[in-house]
Formats: structure tokens, sequence, C-alpha cells
């Protein structure tokens, strides 16, 4: 008796599959990241389009700060975006990422604050102090599932 066994082979490209990871931008840390890019974006520009400036070197402050955490976070979400971390095996991108997010949240804290205060009743300025406010918030949520994932309890196989 002969069998005869035909095997065939499919191939198919999801969207996972190609350079682009457009599945990112729908994922929770996607989303934060889309968020605090246009907080910090719309921050930035409110303070660069503001005419009279109370306090100068303040709105300078804030103007460094909300521009500076806008491109790394650009920067960490287009290498998401284009898988560009696994290509770069030798940095530990969660921890990377971590350590930027602690440092955004403190000083664009501290640098909504001041512009807060030093505002003046400039109406753009007020806006540009709550939109650091906001992306404030994100990162600090994204700083909270960065640090459960790159430093929180990790599960073994092990059986006790």
């Amino acid at each position: 008796m002969s069998h005869t066994v035909i095997t065939t082979s499919t191939t198919c490209r999801t969207s996972g599959d190609g350079m682009l990871n457009l599945g990112y931008t729908r994922t929770i840390p996607g989303l934060l990241k889309i968020g605090q890019m246009v907080a910090l974006l719309v921050a930035f520009l409110c303070v660069r389009c503001a005419r009279g400036w109370p306090s100068w070197a303040a709105f300078q402050f804030f103007e460094v700060v909300s521009l500076w955490f806008f491109i790394a976070f650009l920067l960490f979400f287009l290498m998401h975006l284009f898988r560009l971390q696994a290509k770069m095996p030798c940095f530990n991108w969660p921890l990377t990422e971590f350590f930027h997010y602690s440092v955004g949240v403190v000083l664009v804290c501290i640098a909504s604050i001041v512009a807060a205060v030093k505002a003046g009743g400039v109406s753009a300025l007020v806006v540009s102090s709550v939109f650091g406010f906001i992306a404030t918030f994100l990162m600090a949520v994204s700083l909270w599932t960065t640090y459960s994932v790159s430093c929180g309890p990790h599960q073994t196989g092990a059986v006790v």
C-alpha cells in the first residue's frame, strides 16, 4: 500500500510582517505616545505664538523642555513604528524609555508649574501650561506602564 502525501504551504502577509508596524499606533503605549506628542506640540506652539511674555526666562525654559521631549518621544514612536529597537539590541530600550519618562515627568511638571504661575493672564500661556500638565499626566501613565515592563516582577517558568 502506497500513500501519497501532498503538503501545501501558503504565505500571507499580515500587517505585522512588514517594515512598518501600524498596529503599534492602536496599542496603549502607542496611543499614549501620540497623546504626549500632541500635547507637547500644542504647548510649545502656544508659547511660541504668544505675544507679551511676562517672564522671558520661564517661557524659554518651557519651550526648550516641551520641544526636547516632543522630539525624544517622536523618536521613540518612530523606533516602535519602524521596529528599529529590534535592529539595535545593544540598548535596553524599555529602560531607556523609563529614564526619559522619569526625567520628562519631573521637568515638564516643573516647567508647567512655572508657566502657570508666570502666565500673567496671557491666555496662550495659560493654555500652554494646561497642555503641559496634560503631557505630564500622560507621561506619568507611560512611566508606570514602562516601569511595570522593565522593572516590575517577572514571571519565571519555575514551579515552586
